[in-house]
């Protein structure tokens, strides 16, 4: 991990903010590298991160050992956000990334507590959203159909039609509760129907956006 204090204003959703712009103004740079733990699992949250290039998974370890993938998050993306004082999940870097990090209490000082109140509700209704949304997934869509959304989601958080896969089979199985054998054969049926096209093993493009919709709606 490595840190620079030279920070450039960015633009984002974010960033349109009085708290974005304060992120911007007050933030540490800190590199890290490809597997790089940013963060562990009941630490004390205390700082505020905004991915601004690479990718971050969060994850929990469960009680019979196995990993449960909570999110993924991209530039302009901010994590760590708990409502309460330690972390739910431990946060790790996809890939070589650079995150922005804040102290809580640096926001505070500089006036920012009522943007950090309503920061911290915006990213808990958003969890639940996202955690319900996820629920609906892992319990009521079939394996194709669980793959399929996961593309369709990647690709619209990206906004792209080619896409970049920061994560590896293993991740995608994790988070969607599948072997990460049911994941390839998956990857592989749905482009053998011409709905997807992969270049590589960590980037695909969607050829048929209809089909793919509809397996993921």
């Amino acid at each position: 991990m490595s840190i620079s204090y030279a920070i450039e204003p960015r633009s984002s959703h974010v960033a349109a903010s009085a708290t974005g712009d304060l992120l911007d103004r007050m933030g540490v740079r800190m590199a890290f590298a490809k597997d790089e733990e940013v963060y562990g699992q009941d630490e004390d949250a205390d700082l505020i991160y905004r991915v601004v290039s690479g990718a971050v998974r969060t994850s929990r370890v469960m009680s019979d050992g196995r990993r449960q993938i909570g999110d993924f998050y991209y530039p302009g993306d901010l994590f760590g956000l708990e409502p309460g004082p330690e972390h739910r999940f431990s946060a790790e870097a996809l890939c070589d990334c650079v995150i922005l990090v804040l102290k809580r209490t640096a926001l505070k000082a500089a006036g920012g507590e009522a943007e950090l109140a309503n920061l911290i509700m915006d990213a808990t209704m958003r969890e639940l959203q996202r955690t319900q949304e996820h629920l609906l997934l892992l319990g009521r869509k079939t394996a194709c159909e669980k793959v399929a959304t996961f593309l369709s989601e990647l690709a619209d958080r990206r906004d792209a039609d080619t896409v970049d896969m920061p994560m590896c089979r293993q991740d995608m199985a994790d988070y969607l509760g599948l072997t990460v054998e049911t994941v390839s054969r998956m990857l592989s049926q749905l482009q053998g129907a011409s709905i997807v096209e992969f270049q590589g093993c960590r980037q695909f493009r969607i050829r048929n956006h209809d089909a793919l919709a509809r397996l993921a709606a």
